[in-house]
């Protein structure tokens, strides 16, 4: 270890000699080299992470560059675990760093991710994140989790210490066109980068074991305004105790409903008005309901049909996700070509985000 190179991290007190030295014993892999893993990377191998894992399979493109700050003009065309590994070398080269131009699939998942001791998800898409999820599960490894959405950032950290995974917080992965990802829906250049540093902060704490690590919490950090928020979950029920890969992690295109979670509704709860059926019986309504629900139990909706506006969006939840299926279902057949969403989950997962009367 080169101590001139850290004096200014091993003179922080609660950091020190020993906290150097758990980095650059430690093996990080970050598994996607785009807007996020750039400054994950950047920033764990500058700090002296001993070892860098890169998969990716994606090479540099001119519409990388207003955020992919690692990356330069005359690298466009060039695979980006090659251009990361030149740079990041030329930056620190004392960093041992492997390489994998792949796909992360279920084939290869379990054999790469064993050699690492801190996974960082830096993927754009729900698939892969499952994917990764299952595995680090398998293998008990901590994953540390980015996602952008719009100008909103989000990071947590799933699988630390037995604490809740991505399961948890996603339960079921959702459409193919759920949530656009940044090529469609573009990227303010600087929010990877705010977001990837939060994520490699997350890593420095969980190998150098200071701080408070983001387990079961989700930070949300909102560019226009500089705020952040923070929505605490819990472990669900076996959702630590994967055994096996699924056979393959796709999206699912074969559902018969328009969908979103509690995580999706709460975000929605506190950022607009939107026209919310409980359809819950009266008893399960006056023990435990959201203020901005309309309730209207499933048994009387047929005839109270007026009592919904239906110039809004219409979100429909019950205790579990089954009967504001039925619910949807019945109202479709009553208002064809009208927008009727569901609460996957109900509010037996809404109670995991939200203050509950």
């Amino acid at each position: 270890m080169n101590e001139e190179r850290y004096q200014r991290q091993t003179i922080l007190n609660g950091f020190g000699i020993e906290g150097q030295q758990k980095l650059s014993q430690a093996k990080v892999l970050v598994i996607g080299a785009g807007g996020l893993g750039v400054p994950v990377l950047t920033y764990l191998n500058a700090m002296g992470v001993g070892t860098l894992g890169i998969v990716d399979a994606d090479v540099v493109s001119l519409s990388n560059l207003h955020r992919q700050v690692l990356y330069s003009e005359d690298m466009v065309g060039t695979p980006k675990v090659i251009a990361a590994k030149n740079q990041l070398l030329r930056q620190n080269s004392s960093t041992q760093i492997k390489t994998y131009q792949i796909y992360l699939t279920v084939t290869n998942a379990l054999d790469i991710i064993k050699e690492y001791d801190v996974i960082v998800d830096a993927t754009d898409n729900f698939p892969t994140r499952y994917l990764i999820n299952d595995t680090c599960v398998i293998e008990n490894k901590p994953f540390v989790y980015g996602a952008l959405h719009a100008f909103e950032g989000q990071v947590s950290v799933f699988n630390y210490q037995g604490g809740p995974t991505y399961r948890c917080l996603f339960p079921t992965m959702p459409q193919a066109d759920a949530v656009p990802n940044c090529n469609e829906n573009g990227v303010l250049g600087i929010l990877p980068g705010i977001i990837g540093n939060l994520q490699a902060l997350e890593v420095v704490k969980i190998i150098a074991g200071i701080g408070e690590v983001l387990s079961g919490i989700l930070l949300l950090f909102d560019t226009l305004t500089q705020r952040t928020q923070r929505i605490k979950f819990k472990l669900q029920l076996g959702n630590n105790e994967i055994k096996t890969l699924a056979s393959s992690y796709e999206f699912d295109c074969e559902l018969p409903l328009k969908s979103i979670n509690a995580y999706e509704l709460q975000l929605l709860l506190s950022t607009q008005s939107i026209e919310l059926i409980d359809v819950r019986t009266n008893k399960e309504f006056k023990s435990q309901y959201l203020k901005e629900s309309k309730h209207i139990p499933l048994a009387e909706l047929g005839n109270r049909t007026a009592e919904v506006n239906m110039e809004a969006s219409v979100y429909i939840i019950c205790q579990s996700g089954v009967r504001s299926k039925k619910a949807i279902n019945k109202l479709q057949e009553l208002f064809p070509g009208k927008d009727f969403i569901n609460i996957s989950g109900g509010m037996n997962q809404m109670k995991n985000y939200v203050d509950t009367n």
